[in-house]
């Protein structure tokens, strides 16, 4: 698990699998950061959403993948991925750190579109 801190501080612990850790440790070891914040920036302080935003941009104009990347695509992906693969809305209102049920809501415009898409194409009477 990692503890994530997100808007006003609130603090939420998330959990991730083994290839994230595996990741996350090399990370470390390459960056020399083995206590505290993970993403630091050249300062050895706590990375600020810009800067994370910064490092996001970076590497995917180094990768040359076509389409746009941000946070917050990132992070609709990452809640729609789980809606559409069966995750209750309460769980990924945690995960995400919403306050509102409401506000996790909004990616289920998605999920529900995603089902139309599939039963479209895979349905013989659609």
């Amino acid at each position: 698990t990692v503890r994530v801190f997100g808007k006003g501080s609130k603090e939420r612990i998330c959990p991730i699998g083994k290839p994230a850790v595996d990741a996350i440790h090399r990370y470390r070891n390459q960056a020399r950061v083995f206590e505290g914040p993970l993403f630091v920036s050249k300062l050895r302080e706590r990375l600020s959403t810009r800067g994370i935003s910064d490092v996001i941009r970076k590497y995917h104009d180094l990768s040359g993948i076509p389409v746009n990347v941000s946070p917050h695509k990132l992070r609709h992906s990452f809640a729609t991925h789980l809606l559409d693969n069966g995750a209750d809305l309460r769980s990924v209102q945690t995960l995400l750190g919403h306050a509102s049920l409401s506000t996790t809501q909004i990616y289920t415009h998605v999920s529900i579109e995603r089902m139309k898409q599939v039963y479209d194409e895979a349905h013989p009477r659609a």
